[in-house]
């Protein structure tokens, strides 16, 4: 009996060190992959060599990861090694992690935020003065050429602390900012909108990089952080300036607003969700901005759910 205590306890100690070594090397994907990018960036596979669509750019620029939107390297670091896969002979400082494989015969290369498999690092090849080649899958990365600009998409769905919650977490999306659209008065106050009286929805500003991320994306991650079949608010918020609405600038944002709800009505979901033409934004109460990350709390009535 003596020797069932402590054997006890060592089971508990290895059970609770195999789990944390699984938490430890999980990754988590920070927005929709596809089929191919979660074999590579999840399940470190290996997309098939001369095949990416990073290999023979030459454009001046930089490269991020995938999944969570991070910077890794620069053009100037890439080289062409002739092996099948982006080459770099360096990584922006701090931004890439290196690990032994099990058998020590490799070194794995990820992304130091989130994880997500890059590829792996080879020394003394002498292919570059600096004496290194970190061999990436070109689906793990993005690119985004030099001198882009910023994108700017709006939406409403309810209470805008919630939906600027969620949007800021999507990778690409640089800033969200609260605010009021769509009424007839200039200039509101949130106590001019909570009337009803001036036909404004409590909207957000999402400033992007379209390069990392597009306005479908933002869109589907729009539609699935809160009820777009709720007509009336969203939640315990009833209200003209609660319903969801989706505005466009352009004629190309507009076909994909009405493809994604038409997508959701053969899912036999009916949105209420509405696609209107974007006007004028004016910038909420500076209480507004950051609500929930300020308040260090979580949306009352938002939360994810997947819908595509």
């Amino acid at each position: 009996m003596k020797f069932f205590i402590p054997l006890i306890l060592v089971l508990v100690v290895l059970i609770c060190l195999a789990n944390f070594k699984k938490k430890e090397v999980s990754i988590m994907p920070q927005r929709d992959l596809s089929t191919i990018e979660e074999k590579i960036i999840i399940k470190k596979g290996t997309e098939r060599p001369f095949t990416g669509k990073h290999l023979k750019n030459k454009d001046s620029g930089t490269y991020s990861c995938r999944n969570c939107g991070v910077d890794l390297y620069k053009s100037e670091d890439k080289f062409e090694s002739h092996c099948g896969w982006p080459s770099f002979d360096d990584e922006i400082d701090g931004a890439v992690k290196k690990t032994v494989d099990a058998d020590g015969r490799r070194t794995e290369i990820t992304c130091a935020k989130c994880g997500g498999h890059l590829g792996h690092v080879f020394e003394g090849e002498q292919l570059t003065d600096k004496n290194l080649r970190h061999c990436v899958n070109s689906v793990s990365l993005d690119f985004t050429p030099a001198g882009w600009t910023t994108n700017t998409a709006y939406f409403a769905g309810g209470c805008f602390w919630g939906v600027e919650y969620y949007m800021q977490k999507l990778p690409g999306v640089i800033s969200v900012v609260s605010g009021y659209s769509g009424g007839t008065v200039e200039n509101p106050t949130y106590q001019q909108v909570c009337s009803g009286q001036t036909g404004h929805l409590e909207v957000v500003e999402v400033k992007y990089n379209p390069y990392k991320v597009t306005f479908e994306e933002l869109t589907k991650r729009f539609l699935e952080i809160h009820d777009p079949t709720q007509s009336n608010g969203q939640g315990p918020d009833i209200g003209s300036q609660y319903l969801s609405a989706i505005f466009y600038s352009t004629d190309e944002e507009q076909k994909t607003a009405n493809h994604l709800l038409d997508l959701l009505k053969k899912k036999k979901i009916k949105p209420a969700t509405k696609v209107i033409k974007f006007d004028k934004f004016w910038k909420a109460e500076d209480y507004h901005q950051d609500y929930y990350n300020r308040k260090d709390s979580l949306p009352y009535c938002h939360s994810y759910k997947k819908l595509f």
